[in-house]
């Protein structure tokens, strides 16, 4: 039998080692040791400064306080969430209910996604982008939320600077910071559109700009980026040498003749430093059922994937059925919802302009108006004077019961989001309700 060397020290061995170490002042197993007295150390904080750290999605906090009130037999109308009310088509709930049924699908599957669901997804971005890739650049994710993170863990040392188009999604800078990085917001208000420009990022960069996010049409303010804007954008990448992470999970939610063509497309030599963000939950309703993706270079793909082997493994196969059945489905569903998020923009945004305060550009994309609201800062409102869109935001849900997402979330305050994917009759009545309070 062979024999394996002791590793561990023999009872009189420990004795001198003990002693050894209490003569250094610290005892081997213990608290500190000073002239034979013991000293308790400094404790250790219960939660890691790294997700301590980490901010609530503000935008779900405000989704549920609405719903927690609403249960109470409060007539509460919330904006706050971003998600299509329109079920989920019932071609693709069918395709999952048969999925359930199937053992196949009672197993684990490959940590990178069902072969047939990327498949699906080549098929689909060549169809939709006019993009084509292979499924080893594919990643399917457990919703949008884990693309991003995946994504920014893969590309991200620590120190390295993220550019972010300022207002973003609340989600971005967390994941940035989550993954070592240190985001950088490039600001562009209401009087330009929520576009930043070229000018604006080269004047962000440094030498420790590593990515940048970019997201068309872009969700808090439904702006979108024109092609020969995105072209110029993906061009001055390419020149610095900077990665591009674009979510185009709203590219199919645009108005008035508008276009979101894929960076990659435009600018195809950026593909190898390019990585692309989508997923099923807005187009085809599909919030809950958290199917997302990454496209991109097959070493980042394979990094991320390593990554998600270890975090969560594969995606509930069911879903993943599902968004099979979402894609090879067409774009039917997504066309009936465009048409009602259409009609419902230009009612909001016409009752918010007429509100003495606010000023709204008209959004293109996805389902929010974006509203500033610096001209009701400051201005008693019932006794009370906001300062703040947090405070604003407040007021309006103390005073009229409406749920809004205050523009903190989204980086500077004097904004407000509202999401226009409620049924018609909550948003006249939610909005005419502030409309009355700010009269």
């Amino acid at each position: 039998m062979r024999q394996h060397p002791r590793i561990h020290p023999t009872r009189s061995e420990w004795s001198v080692l003990t002693s050894l170490r209490r003569q250094a002042g610290r005892h081997p197993r213990g608290p500190r040791w000073q002239n034979g007295h013991v000293t308790q150390s400094t404790p250790k904080p219960r939660i890691s400064t790294r997700i301590g750290s980490i901010a609530e999605s503000a935008t779900l906090a405000v989704d549920a306080r609405a719903k927690a009130l609403k249960a109470q037999g409060r007539p509460v109308i919330g904006f706050g969430a971003g998600e299509p009310d329109f079920p989920t088509p019932d071609y693709v709930v069918a395709a999952a209910a048969a999925a359930a049924h199937d053992p196949v699908n009672h197993r684990y599957s490959p940590a990178g996604g069902l072969p047939d669901l990327k498949a699906a997804i080549v098929d689909k971005t060549l169809r939709d982008s006019q993009y084509a890739v292979e499924p080893a650049n594919i990643l399917v994710t457990n919703g949008g939320k884990q693309a991003v993170y995946n994504t920014f863990a893969a590309l991200l040392d620590p120190g390295d600077e993220v550019l972010l188009p300022t207002p973003y999604w609340t989600t971005y800078p967390e994941a940035i910071r989550l993954a070592g990085g240190v985001p950088v917001d490039v600001f562009a208000g209401a009087d330009q559109g929520y576009l930043v420009t070229v000018d604006q990022l080269e004047a962000a960069r440094t030498e420790a700009t590593k990515v940048l996010l970019f997201c068309s049409p872009s969700n808090p303010t439904g702006a979108v980026y024109p092609p020969e804007q995105v072209e110029a954008i993906g061009r001055w990448a390419l020149q610095h040498g900077i990665w591009v992470v674009t979510d185009e999970i709203y590219e199919h939610l645009l108005y008035d003749g508008a276009t979101a063509p894929s960076l990659p497309v435009l600018v195809p030599e950026l593909a190898e430093t390019c990585v692309v963000l989508n997923g099923v939950a807005k187009t085809y309703a599909m919030t809950g059922w958290r199917v997302g993706w990454m496209i991109g270079p097959k070493d980042v793909i394979k990094a991320a994937t390593n990554l998600q082997s270890h975090a969560t493994s594969n995606v509930a196969n069911v879903s993943q059925r599902a968004a099979i059945a979402a894609l090879q489905g067409g774009l039917e569903a997504v066309s009936e919802m465009r048409s009602a998020f259409d009609r419902r923009r230009q009612t909001m945004v016409s009752i918010l302009n007429e509100i003495d305060g606010f000023s709204c550009p008209t959004p293109q994309g996805a389902f929010y108006a974006y509203p500033s609201v610096a001209g009701v800062l400051g201005r008693t409102i019932r006794g009370r004077t906001p300062q703040t869109s947090v405070e604003l935001a407040e007021i309006i849900l103390d005073e009229v019961e409406v749920a809004v997402v205050p523009g903190e979330a989204f980086g500077p305050s004097g904004y407000l989001r509202l999401s226009y994917a409620l049924g018609d009759n909550d948003l006249a009545e939610g909005v005419g309700r502030i409309q009355e309070l700010l009269a």
